[in-house]
């Protein structure tokens, strides 16, 4: 037994796999409380941050209907939480013990049994009945306590539900991966690594239905529960992780009266379970949550009509569900308008793939007309065939960094690799091993997080001009090979195409040109309206296309008004014809952008001109305010006007990081902020609550109210966020005035050279100098910082040059011969010379032979 100052120990409640519990009394005032600790005393950052989010999220809520979390205190290098205890056990225990009972009672004349010291009555099908609906009910007392807190619980399941069986008072547990936020992203990892219970986990959790997750996910988990509880078996079930997550998206629940079972109670359930109580689960456990129950207290009226027709008439007799189901929460339906020819077109490219071609589909339209949302419905088929599925996103602001959204893909892919058993890796390793042979070294040098996987690699001999484009090609089409098979499809989104840089472009050519490479789906989006037919871009799909490669494009087309109508009213819960006025006025301001549609919208409801009357329990626009509002037709602008909206804090941290990219870290935003990690983490808490910027995990949660905690760097460093959308990025990025925009990027790349090492320097070496270069007016009469960074220019150049992507490397070694003193030859002749070799073998291989 453990010792813990302060309490005496009781006894031991639980011993998993990461967590032990303990009941104890309190010795100071002698309470009875409950204890959980960490097994490992060296565990993981990420246990450590699910650890504490108990603790920060329950601290304050004093509900009868949430256990309490009294302290969190140190305990041998981690932590122990100290947390009421009500005298409880789970329900899936509670339940157990009353399917024994029944069992039991077949076979015995008496009317109690006792079973694990509690004395229940026998239970009949009636009187079970109503004990599901009273426990039930106080469920919904429960989600409606996390409604009213805005907590998305995200683990709902009878493990984590607490009844104490004499009371029947009934508690939910096990707040630690609940989220704050109105609004989470789960993003596409492997099945294994998902945050919630696999067998209950809402299709949106699963990060495959192109959903984000809000409170809405519990009652889809809520309604699994009541399933089990009602059948004694889970709707779903497979041992294979991945059968599990394509039935919550793809499948049916089986009907709950046509379950076959040797257990006695599911037997004589079946014919008891009334229609409209099926009824009721299955629409808990809709696959879209704009189907599902919109509020608790929705669910919980429908709930108690059917305990008391049990009470009075001794049966459930059917009804309408869902008719006092009101949601008074502003959300903006998800779902996609006027795309089904669309997602035709994509899914059939995608079933062409998996039967063995390769393909590219581009996707085109201006900014905000959806291609990523569209690109997203993929999702759902890839869980069937087992695929994978990787995203690069080109930056408008960092567009010479070579290759950079096929690096960010497949760091993507080398993170879901990772999630997997070591057999598995194991067979990663040695497939990449066998195709790559002794010059792995080649692709680490671009992708270094694949050194995770195969390990150091031997030097690969330095080869240069063509040899080394050559081989680099070659090792790149056989390290895709790896991930292009029957078992699992491999689906590259590259977005941003239009900002792509030329290497990047010939690699996409390369790949789609090689008749090996099957069973490999490229989509690319770009913005029509920012290419010409000179553009890169246009001229490698031309170059591409003449060499048989297979080409299809989406066009992307404003919202028509029908479609823009139907977003309205089911936002807006209300009729099309009652939602036309509001959309007449939404049209003419956005010319049908979805998103802009969707920020228009959300204006709105802020600055009020839409709102939910609770007394007659519908929303409201006031059309002739929103008629005279000044609302400007420019997305930028519009957007920018909303950030203004935000604390003069968040939009300071928020114009760094449109600097720094489309995604930024906390720990380097901080120290560009000139704040400590916690006061930046707050800074921008409010724009992840407007959904402007999103987490790209959970690490986030750590800096929530984070009073008395040591960050460290790493910590900072693993907090990475995310702009919404680039007209956000840029709307932040015009919020600086335009004569501090070269000074703001010189000051970024002069605080990124203090901080970080010769190593690091080395792996962001495009971010600095592309930072520095944006802000060379203010080194102009500073002859050494000059060489300085003429030198990291050159560094830049031989990088990308590694990398085969030569107009970059052209750029960067022009740009480090601008830099070079009047008198260079004389006084810096060793840098000179080798930026102008450089210079020219880049030029050559670029094939500018005249310049060379």
């Amino acid at each position: 037994m453990v010792s813990i100052s302060g309490y005496h120990i009781l006894e031991q409640l639980y011993n998993g796999s990461r967590t032990l519990i303990y009941r104890a009394i309190r010795e100071n005032d002698r309470k009875p409380v409950v204890i959980k600790l960490l097994k490992n005393s060296l565990a993981d950052f990420s246990e450590l941050v699910q650890f504490r989010n108990q603790y920060t999220i329950t601290k304050n809520i004093h509900s009868p209907y949430i256990i309490q979390s009294y302290s969190l205190e140190d305990y041998r290098n981690t932590c122990a939480l100290v947390m009421e205890d009500m005298g409880g056990i789970s329900l899936k225990e509670y339940f157990n013990n009353v399917e024994t009972l029944y069992i039991t009672s077949q076979n015995t004349t008496s009317q109690y049994i006792t079973s694990q010291n509690n004395l229940l009555e026998t239970p009949s099908a009636k009187s079970f009945l109503q004990e599901f609906l009273q426990i039930a009910i106080f469920l919904c007392d429960a989600l409606d306590t996390l409604y009213h807190y805005r907590i998305i619980h995200k683990d709902i399941k009878p493990a984590n539900i607490l009844i104490n069986p004499n009371t029947k008072q009934v508690k939910l547990s096990d707040f630690s991966i609940a989220s704050l936020l109105p609004k989470e992203t789960q993003i596409f990892i492997a099945p294994s690594v998902l945050e919630g219970t696999l067998s209950y986990i809402s299709p949106e959790q699963t990060g495959r239905m192109n959903r984000g997750i809000d409170y809405r996910t519990d009652l889809y988990s809520l309604g699994v529960t009541f399933y089990e509880l009602l059948t004694g078996e889970l709707p779903f079930k497979s041992k294979d992780a991945m059968e599990l997550v394509h039935c919550h998206i793809a499948k049916a629940p089986p009907s709950m009266k046509k379950l076959h079972s040797n257990s006695l109670l599911i037997k004589e359930r079946e014919k008891e379970i009334p229609q409209v109580l099926s009824d009721i689960v299955i629409k808990l456990m809709a696959k879209n949550a704009e189907d599902r129950y919109q509020s608790a207290l929705g669910l919980k009226y429908d709930l108690e009509l059917c305990l008391k027709q049990i009470k009075e008439v001794e049966k459930i007799e059917s009804f309408e569900i869902a008719q006092r189901d009101i949601c008074n929460r502003f959300i903006i339906s998800e779902k996609l308008y006027g795309r089904e020819t669309e997602v035709h077109k994509l899914l059939a490219a995608f079933d062409r793939v998996s039967n063995g071609n390769s393909e590219l589909i581009l996707v085109a339209g201006f900014s905000g007309i959806g291609k990523t949302a569209l690109v997203n419905e993929v999702h759902k088929p890839i869980v069937k065939q087992r695929g994978y599925f990787i995203k690069g996103k080109f930056d408008q602001y960092n567009r010479n960094i070579p290759l950079s959204a096929f690096v960010q893909a497949f760091k993507d892919l080398i993170g879901q690799l990772l999630t997997e058993s070591d057999s598995q890796l194991s067979i990663w390793k040695n497939l990449i091993l066998q195709a790559l042979g002794d010059n792995g070294q080649v692709i680490i040098d671009v992708i270094p997080e694949l050194e995770n996987i195969i390990g150091k690699q031997p030097y690969a001999p330095e080869l240069s001009g063509d040899a080394a484009q050559n081989r680099f090609n070659l090792l790149f089409q056989k390290f895709i090979q790896v991930f292009t098979t029957k078992e699992h499809p491999l689906v590259i989104f590259l977005d941003d195409l239009q900002w792509a840089d030329s290497a990047s472009l010939k690699l996409m050519q390369l790949l789609l040109s090689e008749s090996k490479t099957g069973y490999l789906l490229m989509i690319g989006a770009y913005r029509d309206n920012e290419v010409f037919p000179a553009h890169p871009l246009m001229l490698t799909l031309n170059e591409a296309s003449k060499i048989g490669t297979t080409i299809n494009t989406i066009i992307l087309k404003p919202l028509n008004k029908a479609s823009l109508t139907e977003l309205v009213a089911d936002t807006l819960s209300c009729s099309k014809h009652l939602a036309k006025p509001l959309t007449n006025i939404i049209y003419q301001k956005t010319k049908g952008s979805p998103f802009f549609a969707t920020q228009f919208l959300k204006a709105l409801h802020h600055d009020g001109l839409i709102n939910f009357d609770n007394q007659a329990g519908y929303w409201q626009c006031n059309i002739n305010k929103v008629r005279s509002a000044a609302l400007t037709d420019d997305v930028v602008e519009f957007t920018s006007i909303q950030l203004r909206k935000l604390p003069e804090s968040t939009q300071d941290v928020l114009k760094l990081a449109a600097c720094i990219g489309n995604q930024f870290d906390l720990e380097t935003l901080a120290i560009l902020s000139e704040k400590s990690k916690e006061e930046t983490a707050a800074c921008l808490w409010k724009a992840l609550q407007k959904g402007l910027i999103l987490p790209q995990s959970d690490v986030y949660k750590f800096f929530i109210q984070a009073e008395n905690q040591e960050i460290n760097s790493q910590t900072a460093k693993v907090a990475k966020y995310k702009f919404l959308h680039d007209r956000i990025q840029q709307a932040a990025y015009s919020l600086i005035p335009e004569e501090k925009k070269q000074k703001t990027h010189w000051q970024i790349g002069q605080a990124l050279l203090r901080i970080i090492s010769e190593e690091q320097l080395e792996e962001i070496i495009f971010e600095v100098v592309n930072q520095l270069n944006n802000g060379l007016k203010f080194c102009e009469q500073d002859a050494t910082n000059k060489e300085k960074i003429a030198r990291l220019n050159l560094q830049a150049g031989l990088k990308a040059k590694e990398s085969t992507a030569y107009a970059a490397a052209v750029s960067y070694f022009s740009q480090g011969i601008s830099l070079l003193a009047c008198d260079f030859w004389e006084h810096q002749y060793k840098l000179s010379f080798e930026l102008y070799r450089q210079l020219a073998e880049a030029e050559y291989l670029n094939g500018n032979f005249e310049r060379a």
